[in-house]
């Protein structure tokens, strides 16, 4: 079960619920795959709904990374997400919104 309060989001990945978790590792590794320049510019990308598949992307590799998964991208790329790319990139806002909210925020 994915819990909300440590920073976690399930998404249903080839029939399969996986816990996504953005750890500092994971987020040191996005940083520098994306070449955003920093991670709050690709927050800034998801809140002005400028970003792109390769975001979404990266964001639930790095995700289930964090959550323990040993998994690449192009392990991914046939992978059937359950809801398709809208739910892939609705748990990847999640997964950015959670990892930078502080204790007490809704």
């Amino acid at each position: 079960m994915a819990n909300p309060w440590t920073g976690e989001v399930a998404l249903v990945i080839d029939g399969q619920r996986r816990v996504l978790k953005l750890t500092l590792g994971v987020l040191a590794e996005l940083e520098a795959e994306l070449e955003s320049g920093s991670l709050v510019e690709l927050v800034q990308r998801f809140e002005g709904g400028a970003f792109s598949s390769r975001d979404v992307l990266a964001l639930v590799v790095a995700g289930l990374r964090g959550g323990g998964a040993e998994v690449t991208q192009a392990s991914l790329l046939r992978a059937e997400i359950a809801g398709g790319p809208m739910a892939a990139a609705r748990a990847a806002a999640e997964l950015l919104a959670r990892a930078f909210m502080l204790p007490g925020e809704t």
